[in-house]
């Protein structure tokens, strides 16, 4: 079963972190993965947060379509890593038809998906619904051992990421609460 975030969420917007974007295969990322900062991450000292991605289809002589992005960048979390967050929103390159989101910014946004390169936004402390999980009330979930980004009610992942507040339901669904 897929994880992912559903649409009940209780969170303060200051728990969520808007300044990096997530680096890594971005063919299809649900909402709800346990995120890590890599490299350098965020630099207040750099004079450009952000960075040139190229040209956003074709390139043609004198022509300039260039597509920006932020530098500071998130990966899914991996056992024993320092996760800063689960991500609110998915990430894809193109709708169900195949076309690109990139010419489509309000289909984007409909769909409730970000295009890579844009910031995600990651939460790092609130009350979501979480499907995909296995257990009970008050087991502690952790990052998944083997399956990057995904979390687990398993301690073989190390890194605790938050509680469940209630059993899952046949559906999968289940109340997490995040205690970053």
């Amino acid at each position: 079963m897929a994880h992912n975030l559903r649409p009940l969420r209780q969170y303060n917007e200051n728990d969520v972190v808007n300044l990096f974007a997530y680096s890594g295969d971005s063919t299809l990322v649900l909402a709800g993965k346990a995120v890590k900062v890599v490299g350098s991450g965020f630099m207040a000292s750099s004079s450009n947060p952000v960075e040139d991605l190229g040209s956003v289809g074709a390139s043609y002589t004198n022509v300039a379509s260039s597509r920006y992005g932020a530098v500071a960048k998130v990966a899914p979390a991996t056992s024993g890593s320092a996760v800063l967050g689960l991500t609110l929103m998915g990430i894809r390159e193109t709708d169900e038809n195949g076309e690109k989101l990139v010419f489509n910014p309000r289909k984007a946004a409909e769909m409730g998906v970000i295009i890579s390169g844009q910031a995600v936004p990651v939460l790092t402390r609130g009350i979501v619904l979480y499907s995909g999980l296995v257990g009970t009330a008050g087991d502690n979930v952790y990052v998944h051992s083997t399956s990057a980004g995904d979390l687990s009610t398993s301690a073989a992942g190390g890194t605790k990421v938050g509680k469940l507040l209630g059993t899952v339901d046949s559906n999968g669904f289940a109340l997490l609460k995040i205690e970053l």
